[in-house]
């Protein structure tokens, strides 16, 4: 089976539909597929090329058993809507005409933006290839919802554009339970709808958070010497996230004395860095370090390091629907989850005693589960190892297989 897939993050990018992806197409490369990959330069997230690309017009790659098409877009950093735009518009304008000249039984397209799937949509019906819409985030919905736009008709008319592509996919692939039934509600056969939620390979997490050897990971243990509790954050710094609340928690714990042994750290880069790392300075904090984003395997022994996973959004409506990545990473690597979301991803945590969830942006209630996860041992570990058992990548990556298998016979 030849699966052509259409994404515009993907590996050396290190964010989550990049690891989605990547992790995906190996399983599959594993089941007998031939797999072609139509993706930017990698750029994400400050708009700035990587190191041994260049924003070409058309580029090829193999990169580990799968074939790369590396297509020209409109190159800019994860902050400014109308920019991203315009970023997102270029990739899907390159990306369809790249997929004309690919021989596929099957096209997947991914969101969060789903221009993507707009490719994927027509590229499947001059083709006449069946196309799956892989929905990993409600999106204009969370543009919404972090503030990046208010309601108005550019949001209706993108809302329109949504429910056409639902409907004119073969197959819509949802992350979430609540996602299945937000589309639902809007009219969407649910037999149409597949739920393949996140998933992490357990075992090739662990092993990489025990070899890969990171400066950072050191500066962690040095800490952990002199007696402080890491709580690590490693990922995008974006408007979604809510960190600046972190931040100033932070400076309310710094001076108090029983959480004298806490030292936070932040990994990453995104929209909201540059402003984070002002307000530091600002706070005057000193039991916070920063780090610019790291490669993928390096920031998996980071998080191997640190001894709570911090994992927080935004307080939102929209956000109820969510799973985080990072609470499967956590999870296999056995750190007691320190949860700021609601909804789907808090019912995950606590079912699996995973970690302790604290109301978004709520001082006291962000205090008392930090306390509490610091006062409790080792006791997270059995549910974080049973957590990333049952949400194996191998098993979800087999599953989907399986529904493009059963579209191309069809």
């Amino acid at each position: 089976m030849k699966i052509l897939f259409l994404t515009d993050n993907y590996p050396p990018e290190m964010n989550a539909p990049a690891n989605r992806t990547y992790e995906h197409c190996q399983e599959w490369r594993k089941l007998g597929a031939s797999i072609t990959v139509i993706t930017t330069q990698p750029n994400f997230p400050r708009g700035e090329i990587f190191p041994g690309y260049r924003n070409r017009l058309y580029a090829v790659e193999e990169m580990d058993g799968v074939r790369v098409i590396r297509v020209w877009s409109y190159i800019t950093s994860n902050s400014g809507f109308a920019l991203r735009i315009l970023d997102y518009l270029s990739y899907a304008f390159t990306a369809f005409f790249a997929s004309l000249f690919v021989r596929a039984d099957i096209i997947i397209a991914t969101s969060p933006q789903f221009f993507t799937a707009c490719s994927g949509a027509l590229a499947g019906c001059l083709k006449r290839t069946p196309w799956i819409f892989e929905v990993r985030d409600l999106w204009p919905e969370s543009i919404k919802a972090v503030g990046a736009m208010k309601d108005s008709l550019p949001i209706r008319l993108l809302e329109r554009l949504e429910l056409f592509l639902y409907r004119n996919a073969a197959q819509v692939v949802v992350v979430t339970e609540a996602f299945r039934k937000n589309i639902v509600a809007r009219g969407i056969l649910p037999e149409k709808i597949a739920l393949i939620p996140n998933g992490v390979n357990r075992e090739e997490i662990q092993q990489k958070g025990e070899e890969v050897r990171s400066e950072i990971a050191r500066e962690i243990s040095d800490l952990r010497a002199t007696g402080k509790q890491v709580v690590g954050y490693i990922g995008t710094h974006g408007m979604a996230h809510g960190l600046d609340f972190i931040l100033h928690q932070a400076k309310e714990l710094q001076e108090q004395a029983e959480f004298s042994a806490v030292h936070f750290l932040f990994v990453g880069d995104g929209a909201e860095k540059k402003n984070l790392v002002a307000l530091q300075k600002e706070l005057q904090l000193t039991n916070i370090t920063m780090h610019d984003a790291v490669p993928r395997d390096e920031a998996i022994a980071i998080l191997a390091e640190v001894d709570i996973a911090l994992i927080p959004l935004r307080r939102s409506k929209t956000f109820l629907t969510v799973l985080p990545s990072k609470i499967f990473e956590s999870a296999a690597l056995e750190k007691p989850i320190l949860l700021g979301v609601n909804g789907e991803a808090r019912k995950l945590v606590e079912h699996f005693h995973a970690g302790i969830c604290y109301e978004p942006e709520e001082a006291p209630s962000f205090q008392r589960a930090l306390k509490a996860i610091l006062d409790s041992g080792e006791e997270w570990k059995k549910g974080g190892r049973t957590l990333a058992t049952e949400y194996s990548r191998q098993r979800l990556a087999g599953e989907m297989y399986a529904i493009c298998k059963e579209l191309v016979e069809r």
